[in-house]
């Protein structure tokens, strides 16, 4: 059974830093976040490969950074200089071919 374990979610200030882990309990070809908000559709975040091909959001090019450790199974997105804009349920996904998980996700609430 597969399962994905995030942490890392909380409250910052805007301009502060979070960082999300998400640990697979396989290895997978593609891993991920998204991110919804209230009211709005999930949208990708930032992806990356057991290759190291990223993909990010406009949004957050060159404020978050994802990265993943294949020993380790996980995931992490780093993300820096925040707004409240990027206030957030925040999903993990994993993917390998046609199969498709997701997270429980971990809320990022970016608020003064």
């Amino acid at each position: 059974q597969v399962h994905l374990v995030e942490s890392g979610g909380g409250l910052v200030q805007p301009g502060g830093s979070l960082r999300l882990s998400c640990t697979a309990s396989i290895n997978f070809f593609r891993m991920g976040w998204y991110r919804q908000a209230p009211g709005k559709q999930r949208e990708l975040v930032a992806t990356l490969t057991r290759a190291g091909n990223t993909n990010y959001a406009d949004s957050v090019k060159g404020r978050f950074t994802i990265s993943r450790d294949n020993a380790k199974n996980t995931v992490y997105l780093q993300m820096n200089s925040l707004k409240a804009e990027d206030t957030a349920v925040y999903y993990c996904n994993a993917a390998e071919g046609s199969l498709l998980y997701w997270g429980q996700g971990t809320q990022v609430t970016v608020s003064s």
